[in-house]
């Protein structure tokens, strides 16, 4: 590693980042607002982030450039609307409940949320698409049947819900009555009437209202097939968004499968002069795709196209961070150039370095994860697991403390109040009280089959790894009452308790977790912060406290 004083010879030339061992007095000298860090590990190049809300990394650099993610933690399938001035985008929310975190920006870096436009989820939700037409917002959804779904057709169903405004209020889901397909993608043709796309190349015509279809499922279309000697998860089509430029009809698809290698999921994208085809390939298919995994954003796919406030255009997508799959798959920006033949190219390259910022104002950017419980916010700092539509009454906030009923017989089917992270490491804790017959605490949740962390019933601690009650017997004291705490620098992982929340106790085992993500039990999800209660009692937790580590 380079020393201090040639890697600040170096940032001041503009070449690279601040080393992390640099001292809060000197990152101020040179930026109150840059904290810098630098790495070497894995051959990639130097980065740097701001840090914004209890020190939590940005993309905004503040000097007219920005370095990915735009939204850090696991938001993948970005959905994108461009209305005015204005740009509203939400993500697949899968199990969580409420669902749907609408998030607003006006440069398309800078993004504050809103608040969930799916108040009840049917069942786990894939990849969406907004859409505004007349004066009227449409959220497209599909329904995957979980274990707690009532009522639904298939394992996979087409919902919408609709809005006079982003802000709400949201109607309840509306039933299409299209089953099997997923990831629906709306757009109007040059014949007026509008039409949702599907994986697998299908497509409906919908109702003037857009809230029903009007004839059947068809299949209009077959995406680009990359050489059968690249290494993918999987062909699987999926991810449909269109949009109109010119004379031309744009359909951007992912291909490759979204998991498994870091070089499998990519962007391709077709074009036709109707809506009802032929559609032509694209030269320069495909338009991202990760070629080594010795790129800093892996698994690059699931786009949305934009047009900036200055004209310039970008495309709004997903992937795993290097090193860091446990975080889920990150929202990126990237930009793209307009070829005179009337295609388009990505111009951003791998994104380890910085870029130019789109034009437009700034909104207060991110969201504080630290809770003092004084009101309830589901749906943005907070939100259940697989917990069906009227499991919300289990939780609740009574003289700042939050109150959560006891479900299950632990972390694995209780579902637990989780929270997304996008730092590469942080510290956690809360206060955990015991009411009744309870079991409760402080974990970290990736699903029902892989978590770590500790909870106690009052005559012992009980720690978690793997997913499974663990062998350790960690001699905490018999007590209803704890404060426990979390760090994960970087991975790595340890628990902390403490009876007055001042001095701390450190649990004897640590924990490597970069193993807890999506490859290893097939689940697109992310490792994040949970509160648990089990049990016929319930916990009060109080002063819940987030901190971003650099």
């Amino acid at each position: 590693m380079e020393s201090r004083r040639e890697a600040l010879k170096l940032w001041l030339a503009g070449a690279v980042g601040m080393p992390a061992m640099t001292s809060r007095a000197a990152a101020a000298s040179l930026n109150d607002d840059l904290a810098s860090a630098q790495e070497t590990s894995c051959g990639q190049s130097v980065v740097q982030w701001p840090r914004g809300i209890e020190g939590q990394r940005k993309a905004d650099l503040g000097d007219g450039r920005y370095l990915n993610p735009v939204l850090a933690g696991d938001y993948p399938d970005p959905s994108v609307l461009k209305d005015g001035d204005d740009y509203y985008m939400t993500h697949s929310s899968f199990d969580a409940s409420p669902g749907l975190l609408i998030w607003h920006s006006r440069d398309l870096v800078n993004w504050r949320p809103i608040g969930p436009a799916l108040r009840k989820p049917l069942g786990t939700c894939f990849a969406v698409d907004i859409a505004k037409h007349g004066n009227r917002y449409f959220i497209y959804i599909p329904f995957m049947a979980a274990a707690w779904s009532k009522g639904l057709r298939s394992f996979a169903n087409i919902y919408v819900i609709h809005a006079p405004s982003m802000h709400g209020p949201w109607s309840d889901p509306i039933d299409l009555g299209v089953t099997d397909l997923i990831d629906p993608g709306h757009v109007v043709g040059e014949d007026g009437e509008r039409y949702l796309f599907f994986n697998d190349g299908k497509r409906v015509r919908l109702s003037r209202d857009g809230l029903a279809t009007a004839g059947p499922v068809e299949a209009v279309y077959q995406a680009w097939r990359y050489p059968e000697t690249w290494i993918t998860e999987a062909y699987a089509p999926e991810g449909p968004k269109l949009f109109r430029r010119g004379d031309y009809f744009y359909l951007v698809n992912a291909v490759g499968g979204t998991g498994g290698p870091p070089t499998g999921h990519m962007v391709v994208a077709a074009r036709s002069k109707s809506i009802n085809g032929p559609w032509e390939h694209c030269p320069h298919n495909p338009i991202v795709r990760t070629t080594t995994a010795e790129e800093r954003w892996w698994s690059r796919g699931h786009a949305t196209c934009v047009e900036g406030q200055d004209g310039r255009w970008f495309m709004v997508y997903h992937g795993f961070e290097n090193g860091y799959r446990t975080l889920g798959r990150q929202t990126l920006l990237e930009p793209i150039e307009w070829t005179p033949d009337g295609w388009f190219r990505a111009t951003g390259a791998d994104l380890s370095r910085p870029l130019r910022k789109p034009l437009g104002s700034t909104v207060p950017n991110g969201l504080q994860r630290s809770d003092d419980f004084v009101d309830l916010s589901l749906g943005t700092r907070w939100s259940l697991y697989a917990s069906a539509p009227g499991e919300a009454g289990r939780v609740r906030t009574q003289a700042g403390a939050l109150l959560l009923a006891g479900k299950g017989d632990g972390p694995h089917n209780c579902s637990p109040l989780t929270q997304q992270v996008g730092d590469r490491a942080y510290d956690v804790s809360v206060d955990v009280e015991l009411v009744g017959g309870a079991e409760a605490g402080l974990v970290l949740f990736f699903n029902d089959r892989l978590f770590l962390g500790m909870g106690i019933d009052g005559q012992q601690m009980r720690s978690y790894r793997g997913g499974k009650l663990s062998y350790w017997r960690e001699p905490a004291p018999a007590t209803r009452r704890l404060h426990m705490r979390i760090v994960n620098n970087h991975q790595i992982v340890t628990f902390y308790y403490s009876l007055d929340g001042k001095t701390w106790t450190r649990h004897g085992v640590r924990s490597e977790v970069s193993g807890y993500n999506a490859n290893t039990v097939d689940d697109l999800l992310s490792l994040r912060p949970a509160l648990f209660a089990a049990g016929k009692g319930e916990a009060r937790f109080r002063r819940y406290r987030y901190r971003a580590l650099s």
